[in-house]
């Protein structure tokens, strides 16, 4: 069986699934994953099986459901106060790792850098290396969890092409 590609192997099993390999052994509560403890609420299971007994049962195109993306693009436009436009601007993913990867692969280059505040969900530090970037992580500093301003323009002027910023 081939090797997989050698810019993985710097890369180690992800300390979610870690935590829950944990929880289970040791039969604790898992908080690193979305693993709820109820249903989902009855309507929500309604109307999902309506949904499907209406034919809403196929793959939408690949960058979402128009009348999603305009129902998305009408709320960000109006909370933002700026004009989003759905099949310019809106682009919907399974979850936020695919969105993070997308958009890294879409704006950086190899050989490019990208600011990472630390600490950071896991993700974003192999994200960026995944697309070929190099991470400049810049430290947020407990207990309110600020940067150094000096630390954050220094990251720019090495030559940063993107911030990922988690709000």
């Amino acid at each position: 069986m081939p090797e997989t590609a050698d810019r993985l192997n710097k890369f180690t099993e992800s300390v979610i699934r870690e935590m829950t390999r944990l929880t289970r052994k040791y039969e604790a509560i898992n908080l690193a994953q979305g693993f709820p403890d109820f249903d989902p609420p009855g309507v929500l299971v309604e109307a999902g099986g309506e949904a499907i007994r209406a034919g809403y049962n196929q793959y939408s195109i690949t960058w979402g459901s128009r009348r999603f993306r305009q129902a998305l693009s009408s709320k960000q436009t109006r909370f933002m106060g700026l004009p989003i436009d759905a099949d310019e601007h809106v682009t919907v993913t399974c979850g936020s790792t695919e969105a993070m990867i997308s958009a890294l692969f879409s704006v950086c280059d190899p050989g490019d850098r990208v600011i990472v505040f630390s600490p950071f969900y896991e993700n974003y530090g192999a994200d960026a290396i995944l697309a070929g970037a190099e991470p400049i992580y810049v430290p947020l500093r407990p207990a309110s969890f600020t940067f150094d301003e000096y630390e954050l323009r220094g990251a720019f002027r090495s030559g940063a092409k993107a911030l990922i910023l988690c709000n």
